[in-house]
């Protein structure tokens, strides 16, 4: 007997993330990430599974805070990352099982681990403190505080190399810039990393690629450093870097460059599918470019709102509505979390010679056996001017007639809903279960339709996107599936700011939960840890000297307008839309007399959606559900 899914249920979602493909493609290794209830705290263990057909998973180690596995280049062991009541330290665990040993004790912790060639030593990114841990702090420069990290300026990351034979540690890079994850040539004498030494790159925004020896500490630029790089890695020949970035600082997409050596010219090896590169991360969509063994790169896109994988310029086809989350290679065999309407995610084999993909995991059905899953129906509507916006809708089909609606709009802008359970959304679920229809859009600005699309909000935050929301809702009401009395709006983050703005353009919502949202745009671009990036690229310039752009599209400047009742739900330790802009909101809803509410979460940063503390992220959902019904869940 199934049953739809209920709020305590999300305490039982398992999800894993960060596959690690044994060399010989016999194995998996892989951080799955649960909620302990009694600590309220979330649980990430390394998990193992074998390729072979019927291989079961299980747990490699027991830690609460176990990530970043990497295997070493023969086989025999797994370094990883344990954090427990200090920093994040390397260890190393026998592939067959163990217990795990700690390697580094550094006083801030390491990095991830990177694997040299030979399997003789380890290299990694780690903070290093570049003034006192204590104390006032002296701010000469913007990026002085990270979103989930608070002020960065006391520390900087740098690379350095444990030598595995005496246990050594040596510090190879020094700055006040961060150095990004290191990269080992393919004969083991350099390693490559990506990061913004400028004396005002904190305004130009521009990032390279550097090289460093790691004998002598000689490093060199590689490329003309007019653009910025996320991540890095060799070509096989080691006559070229593989780089996720751009060759300009703008709002667009991701390219993947190939950076030869010697200065030339850098090509972008995905430019002609016009649609954005993800390099993914930890629970994020897409992967880290890697070279297959006939030498030809795959690497993940996002398309119409889904991450999908190619190898060159073709895709390797997978089972419509699945999204890679996660990637690591070994000869014609690639590891990837795989994400549906029916999983939060699930690893799973793929040849990339066949496209034939096996999953290996059950995470989702063995946490919540008896729970079947809403699938999202998909829907294009044509607005006034004639663009097509993209989507699905979240309805139960034993639905019927015109029922309540939620439309939800997502963050980025730049972001984009996709057919698959949302792990940070359980909302959607819980509402279609109770007869609610959710609406999903992939609005103007959003990923995987086009760079032309993607930057369609640049300087028109709100406005360009407005009817793309709007006219798909009243579409609905004249098909029948929404009762006009029974509209709600919610997001999050460009979300929450998208709630505001049309709460003061219609009455026509019932109920509005605005998320982490942006109200203030003058005070955001001066307060944000992403300041600059929203000043200079989203309004295009000195918004200082234009500053009639963002109050005009401030929704704080219409917010006499407001008659809906609203929910704001904030993080306290927001960095990337502070606090102050659902304050802000709330108190001038107060003062108007519009019913009001604001939910606060101390000790919790921007994206505690997708990595706070469990009972958080139930509340969240909790919070959405019990406002827009009426009804406490």
């Amino acid at each position: 007997m199934t049953r739809r899914l209920r709020l305590d249920d999300l305490w039982s979602f398992a999800i894993p993330s960060s596959p690690a493909l044994c060399p010989d493609g016999s194995r998996v290794v892989y951080v799955l990430r649960t909620a302990d209830r009694e600590a309220d705290r979330n649980r990430r263990a390394l998990w193992s599974v074998g390729t072979a057909p019927g291989a079961a998973p299980t747990p490699l180690t027991t830690g609460w805070a176990d990530t970043a596995p990497a295997w070493s280049p023969d086989g025999s062991r797994i370094a990883f990352l344990r954090s427990g009541d200090g920093p994040s330290q390397v260890h190393l665990i026998p592939a067959a099982g163990g217990e795990p040993r700690q390697v580094t004790d550094l006083p801030m912790g390491a990095g991830a681990p990177r694997w040299s060639p030979d399997g003789l030593r380890i290299a990694f990114s780690a903070p290093v403190a570049v003034a006192p841990l204590t104390g006032p702090v002296v701010i000469r420069r913007l990026g002085h505080k990270a979103d989930g990290v608070g002020l960065r300026v006391r520390a900087r990351m740098q690379v350095h190399v444990l030598d595995l034979a005496d246990g050594g540690v040596r510090q190879l890079t020094d700055g006040e810039w961060d150095a990004g994850d290191p990269a080992w040539s393919p004969d083991g004498r350099l390693l490559a990393y990506a990061s913004a030494t400028g004396p005002d790159a904190d305004l130009t925004l521009t990032s390279g690629v550097h090289v460093v020896d790691v004998e002598t500490g000689l490093t060199r630029a590689v490329g003309d450093g007019k653009g910025w790089i996320g991540g890095v890695s060799w070509f096989p020949d080691a006559s070229a870097l593989l780089a996720t970035g751009s060759t300009a600082v703008r709002i667009g997409h991701v390219q993947l460059l190939r950076l030869p050596l010697d200065g030339g010219e850098p090509a972008d090896l995905a430019g002609a599918l016009d649609r954005n590169v993800m390099p993914g991360g930890p629970e994020w969509p897409g992967g880290t470019p890697q070279f297959a063994a006939d030498g030809t790169v795959v690497f993940c896109v996002r398309d119409r709102g889904s991450t999908l994988l190619y190898r060159g310029t073709d895709p390797v086809p997978l089972p419509p509505g699945t999204s890679v989350a996660g990637l690591s290679l070994a000869g014609d065999l690639a590891a990837a979390v795989t994400v549906t309407g029916v999983s939060h995610g699930e690893i799973s084999l793929i040849g990339l010679g066949t496209g034939e993909a096996r999953q290996l995991t059950d995470h989702t059905r063995r946490a919540l056996p008896d729970v079947e899953f809403i699938q999202p129906e998909e829907r294009e509507f044509t607005v006034s001017d004639g663009t097509v916006v993209h989507g699905w809708i979240v309805r139960d089909p034993a639905t019927t007639g015109a029922g309540p609606l939620l439309l939800d709009a997502h963050g980025g802008p730049h972001l984009a809903w996709a057919p698959n359970l949302e792990p940070a959304h359980p909302y959607h679920q819980l509402l279609a279960a109770q007869g609610w229809t959710v609406l999903l859009l992939n609005v103007r600005a959003s990923d995987g339709y086009g760079e032309e699309f993607y930057a369609a909000s640049v300087g028109r935050w709100g406005i360009g996107d407005e009817r793309d929301f709007l006219e798909p809702v009243e579409r609905l009401v004249t098909e029948g599936l929404a009762d006009p009395d029974r509209l709600a709006v919610c997001g999050y983050s460009y979300g929450g700011f998208t709630t505001c703005h049309l709460t003061t353009r219609t009455g026509r919502f019932a109920a509005a939960v605005a998320g982490g949202p942006v109200t203030d745009l003058l005070s955001m671009a001066g307060s944000s840890d992403d300041a600059l990036v929203f000043a200079s690229l989203e309004f295009g310039g000195d918004v200082y000297a234009g500053a009639e752009l963002l109050r005009a599209q401030s929704p704080i400047e219409r917010v006499h307008q407001v008659s809906t009742p609203t929910l704001l739900v904030h993080a306290v330790n927001d960095d990337r839309c502070p606090v102050g802009q659902s304050e802000e909101w709330f108190t001038a809803l107060r003062t108007l007399g519009v019913p009001t509410e604001m939910v606060l979460y101390p000790d919790e940063s921007h994206q505690f959606l997708a990595d706070g503390r469990p009972s958080n992220r139930v509340d969240y959902s909790r919070q959405i559900v019990r406002w827009v019904t009426g009804r406490t869940p």
